[in-house]
């Protein structure tokens, strides 16, 4: 049987990358999606490769640093399908590279809006509607560099350190109420976001960096995403879960 059989899910930023990736994950084990997106064009790319597959999925068009965004796509869902079981806080955005001292006190706030609040955004809506529907999980993506910090990255640093203190107070808080609250960390995972921002000699170094050799792969993410939303992981809860080629180990 299906991990996910009659499962309603919510995944931020899954028109593309490693949130298109979990969205498909969640339906191909039984789940109905609710695909949450700045971008419409890939939001209902998603949508239509699940409906393809003879899965259920809505499109909604949301900005995460945006409460009135976050309350839509949890109403969309239990509207459509009845409740809400499993969210993936997924979206993201990188920033522009600069050193502290150089860094716009504007894209500073852009990035700790959408990469931090957003995830806080989602949880205060999303936690309600998995207590009303019996209980469920949440998944937040944050990153190796929620661990480690990044030379001219102190925005996406500072908000992916914050996810996975957000996601360990979040655990203590709604573990005795049926809601398991965890955090995965990817390393640099070969995405359209990573290819567009980098040329082939720079994706190498970034591979190099990673002891197992390569970049990861957005399916990877989202079979461990896809562990923590099930049942499978129930003793699982308020912990942070690197997957990241032996990143961290160095």
């Amino acid at each position: 049987m299906k991990i996910l059989k009659d499962k309603v899910a919510i995944v931020t930023g899954a028109g593309s990358g490693i949130g298109a990736a979990i969205a498909l994950a969640y339906h191909h084990e039984g789940a109905s999606v609710i695909v949450a997106d700045v971008d419409v064009e890939g939001g209902k790319s998603t949508v239509n490769k699940i409906k393809e597959d003879g899965g259920k999925a809505h499109f909604i068009e949301s900005d995460v640093s945006k409460p009135d965004d976050c309350k839509k796509a949890v109403d969309t869902a239990v509207e459509k399908y009845g409740g809400l079981h499993i969210a993936c806080n997924n979206a993201g955005i990188g920033g522009e590279p600069a050193l502290i001292g150089d860094l716009k006190t504007k894209e500073w706030d852009k990035v700790i809006q959408v990469n931090l609040n957003g995830v806080f955004y989602g949880m205060h809506y999303q936690i309600p509607a998995i207590i009303e529907s019996g209980g469920g999980a949440i998944v937040n993506i944050a990153s190796i560099l929620g661990k480690v910090g990044f030379e001219s990255s102190s925005a996406y640093v500072a908000a992916k350190h914050g996810v996975i203190g957000l996601t360990k107070n979040a655990g203590l808080e709604y573990g005795g109420q049926g809601i398991r609250i965890n955090a995965v960390g990817p390393g640099f995972i070969n995405t359209p976001l990573l290819e567009e921002n980098l040329n082939e000699e720079q994706l190498k170094q970034m591979a190099g960096l990673h002891p197992i050799g390569r970049l990861g792969e957005a399916e990877e993410v989202a079979e461990l995403v896809l562990w923590l939303s099930s049942d499978k992981a129930s003793f699982a809860t308020g912990t942070y879960y690197p997957l990241d080629g032996g990143y961290l180990a160095r």
